[in-house]
């Protein structure tokens, strides 16, 4: 039979010591999860594209981004222009254009199909033929128009023209530096005269892409602009509105006492995804479900909002917790309650629940402890002590000056004072070991003096004028706990506070 238990055990270690075999903890719906996540992000990413994409229009209709452009009175560099989306992209995302009810303005077209028309007429006509002349005036027509009644103030373009009058006055400098005069110059016959190319690339490098941002968006009967965006948005918002009613009703199902409009009150953030306004708020949602999906995680970024959170609050609330307990202490003082818990304790009969004196029986403990333990421990360093003390008062005491002058005198007074430490100090540890047998009597005269020094103090102190001095110490002493000590608590760095706190996880996690 022993044989058979101790196999058992032997084959029970075995399997114990074996090293355990990891199981992948299996989520279903994690992978739901990360799947309403993508979709999140890719709603997010259209709500951006569609917020920005009138303020960068003008960069999704050329594809270009000039770096380092500087112009000032004494530097002029037109800076690095990088092509970044080819022409035929470019023209596929400005079709983005209809969702937002944008038109190209009828007067810059206008302006850019006459010089169009010029450009041809230019190809097989002189500059001083007839046709051409008339497409010359009315540009410098044109051009004036648009100057003086600001085509591009309704696009608020209206710097997109101030650059166009700032190139032209460039390429064709004059004493009062008018664009207006600028513009009647160079479309004149006399300024393209054998350099048609050369004034036709200035043209549709500097003037046209800047023309061809111009636009006109249209009016809706509410009086804003039309905006069709709602159509693209609409299946995501139901798809969202159908998950969260989904998932809500699953939660309220799953947990006890939580009602479907607690649980949705519980998915707040997914609310943003249902709103057809204030579209920038689904950036909430989005990196909620990022985090719960396992795909980023935000554990640092929330420690470090809870600890700002912690930071914020915690001054104010220590400092309002500490002083409305010491404003309560010291009223309680003030209403007698101190002289009510003395006289409760003489008065009304102690309640004794398990028939055991415990301040006594802690009197016992320790003493024995001391006697028994730290006595012996503590032997050779008090016998020194002690034999110094008692040899210092032999020395001074007339009686050892005549000792003194005896053959062996000092020997044997030092014997003396040897025996005499051993004699008193091993009396004194045997003393206290007898004292702290099992003694009903030595038991009983203890509880008796404690119980005596707990009513005596408790008596005295019930003296008016004794009572009356210790409650007005009392309550200034809580006064100036309160100024000297809350007030430099709300003043020390919360930061510190909260560094000692890191400090002190870290270790704890090591």
């Amino acid at each position: 039979m022993n044989n058979d238990r101790w196999s058992m055990l032997n084959e029970m270690t075995i399997v114990t010591r074996l090293p355990k075999r990891r199981t992948r903890k299996y989520r279903p719906n994690l992978w739901f999860e990360r799947l309403m996540a993508l979709v999140a992000v890719i709603n997010i990413t259209i709500v951006a594209f569609d917020l920005s994409y009138i303020p960068l229009r003008d960069f999704w209709l050329s594809g270009q981004v000039t770096l380092g452009g500087i112009k000032t009175a004494y530097i002029k560099y037109d800076g690095i222009k990088l092509d970044l989306i080819p022409a035929n992209i470019s023209a596929f995302i400005t079709r983005y254009d209809a969702i937002k009810g944008i038109i190209s303005n009828r007067d810059t077209q206008e302006y850019l199909a006459k010089v169009e028309q010029l450009r041809k007429e230019l190809a097989v006509n002189s500059v001083d033929s007839p046709v051409v002349k008339n497409l010359f005036g009315d540009l410098r027509r044109r051009s004036i128009e648009i100057i003086q009644t600001n085509a591009f103030s309704e696009a608020n373009k209206t710097g997109n023209l101030e650059r166009i009058k700032n190139r032209m006055r460039s390429h064709l400098p004059s004493r009062d530096n008018s664009a207006k005069a600028a513009f009647w110059r160079y479309w004149t016959p006399n300024n393209f005269q054998g350099k048609v190319t050369e004034e036709l690339n200035f043209f549709d490098s500097e003037i046209k892409p800047l023309m061809a941002t111009n636009y006109y968006r249209a009016v809706g009967d509410n009086g804003g602009y039309i905006d069709y965006f709602g159509v693209i948005d609409f299946p995501f918002g139901v798809l969202f509105a159908l998950e969260f009613l989904g998932r809500t009703w699953f939660i309220s199902r799953r947990r006890v006492g939580v009602s479907w409009l607690d649980a949705m009150l519980w998915r707040w953030y997914d609310i943003f995804f249902l709103l057809p306004f204030w579209r920038w708020l689904r950036v909430i949602p989005v990196t909620v479900r990022l985090s719960q999906a396992q795909i980023i995680n935000l554990n640092s970024i929330q420690k470090q909002l809870s600890q700002g959170l912690v930071a914020g609050i915690a001054e104010d609330v220590t400092e309002v917790v500490i002083i409305r307990l010491i404003n309560q202490t010291q009223a309680s003082i003030r209403n007698g309650g101190l002289s009510r818990l003395l006289s409760q304790q003489t008065a009304n009969p102690y309640i004794d629940i398990n028939d055991t004196n415990e301040t006594a029986e802690i009197i016992r403990i320790l003493a024995k402890v001391f006697a028994d333990r730290v006595l012996p421990a503590i032997q050779p360093e008090a016998e020194t002590l002690l034999k110094y003390s008692i040899d210092k008062a032999l020395r001074q005491s007339p009686a050892y000056q005549g000792i003194k002058m005896l053959p062996g005198g000092d020997r044997t007074m030092t014997t003396l004072s040897h025996q005499l430490v051993s004699q008193i100090y091993s009396a004194f540890s045997s003393t206290l070991q007898a004292a702290l047998a099992e003694d009903e009597q030595f038991d009983r005269l203890l509880e008796t003096l404690v119980d005596n020094i707990g009513k005596s103090v408790s008596s005295e102190l019930q003296a008016q004028q004794s009572m009356n001095k210790i409650e007005l110490l009392l309550i200034d002493l809580l006064e100036e706990i309160k100024i000297n000590y809350v007030e430099r608590l709300s003043q020390e760095d919360i930061e510190d506070i909260l560094e000692q706190t890191r400090s002190l996880r870290n270790i704890a996690h090591k």
